[in-house]
């Protein structure tokens, strides 16, 4: 009896995915419970594990391939016997023999494509060509057409190319970077964002930093960075412009947010992912900052849950960590607002009549101005610079 293997309901909003591999091949014994296959979505790779065991009898959707909710990607027949053993009790088989290609000389031929590149028809119209040339030339000394080269210029036969133009590749995006594309074009289609600057001096968090920094490891094995600083300040700042912190439903109500998931923006190897940071008005330092290190190493290993990356009421994405002097994010949707911070500078800066040279950061923050207003916006820019450059106010208010 045969068994679908289903692309199973992987979370709320995600519809599609993208077969990465199979981890089991046709005619292989499986287990109730093994991993048969990886699928790839927007906000993360799951594990599609057998229901039954078997042998897994047929795969219908290979790498690469795109699937939806409820499509089948295979079939174990529960009463299958393993195909390793029917190959071995079957005498008949035998190996395929492989074609040899046809050894091409690039240098001579004309490429008639974009900028002059080979295409495969200049390929063979070069081979029937070269083979006519040849067959006239034997024809005119009375021999037999060569036989040899006959066969080794079909233009059916796989060609090797051996100087051919490699500049351009051209590779399938995956998943969760077509979802990606697809989101930033949304949100800039569908909501009227802007962004607003200011700079923080990040002298008195760093003298704070300087001197807590080995205390505060020793007791909570975690460093502490300058991303729990930012976290608090943004909750003290919400708090204050609470329609930062809410969200657009039906093109006519504003659902306030009384809570603060925070999402922090990482950018791992398979693309960028937001995972959240829940109730951080009632997280500690150092619990913001272990979250934070569990988190980026998640997404490096591509572990992270869907729990993980669900939801969230504003982001933050620090692109200063790979040495962005400032920049415009872009809304994470449907949130109205997301900070961007920014890489730590020495500038000369007037404080009190006197230049003085100071560490600077600039943050910027992209809104939504359908409910957000310029004034709010830039009084909460301020608020945060406020907080930073103040940490007693911080953890008063934070």
């Amino acid at each position: 009896m045969s068994k679908n293997i289903v692309v199973p309901e992987l979370g709320e909003s995600v519809v599609e995915a993208t077969v990465i591999r199979w981890l089991k091949s046709e005619g292989e014994q499986v287990n109730m419970g093994d991993t048969l296959v990886e699928l790839e979505t927007e906000k993360a790779n799951f594990e599609v594990a057998a229901e039954s065991s078997g042998v897994l009898e047929k795969i219908l959707k290979k790498s690469d391939e795109d699937v939806e909710i409820g499509e089948v990607l295979g079939t174990i027949d529960e009463n299958g016997t393993p195909q390793q053993a029917k190959q071995e009790s079957s005498p008949e088989a035998k190996p395929q023999e492989k074609e040899e290609p046809a050894d091409i000389d690039v240098s001579k031929i004309e490429g008639t494509g974009v900028n002059n590149k080979i295409t495969k028809e200049d390929v063979e119209k070069y081979v029937t060509g070269e083979t006519s040339a040849q067959e006239e030339k034997n024809a005119g000394n009375g021999q037999e057409p060569n036989k040899s080269t006959l066969v080794s210029a079909q233009p059916q036969a796989p060609v090797i190319i051996t100087d051919h133009d490699d500049r351009e590749e051209r590779v399938r995006m995956s998943a969760r970077r077509r979802t990606i594309a697809r989101r930033m074009l949304e949100a800039q289609r569908n909501a009227a964002i802007l962004t607003t600057f200011n700079e923080v001096d990040m002298g008195p968090v760093i003298e704070v930093r300087n001197r807590r920094k080995d205390s505060f490891f020793d007791k909570h094995g975690v460093k502490l960075g300058f991303s729990s600083f930012f976290v608090k300040a943004v909750i003290g700042a919400l708090k204050e412009f609470p329609a930062i912190n809410a969200e657009i439903q039906d093109d006519e109500f504003i659902v306030y947010k009384n809570y603060y998931d925070i999402g922090m923006a990482i950018g791992a190897e398979g693309g960028l992912v937001v995972p959240v940071l829940r109730d951080t008005d009632r997280m500690t330092f150092a619990e913001i900052e272990k979250k934070i290190v569990d988190y980026v190493k998640k997404a490096n290993d591509g572990s992270l849950s869907l729990q993980e990356i669900r939801g969230g009421t504003f982001t933050i994405t620090n692109g200063g960590v790979f040495g962005s002097l400032m920049s415009t994010p872009i809304l994470n949707p449907p949130q109205v607002g997301i900070l961007g911070l920014h890489k730590i500078e020495e500038r000369p800066v007037a404080d009190k009549g006197e230049i003085k040279i100071k560490p600077m950061m600039y943050t910027a923050l992209s809104y939504d101005h359908r409910i957000v207003d310029g004034k709010e916006a830039v009084q909460f820019l301020v608020k945060i610079k406020e907080l930073i450059e103040d940490p007693e106010v911080l953890l008063l208010e934070g």
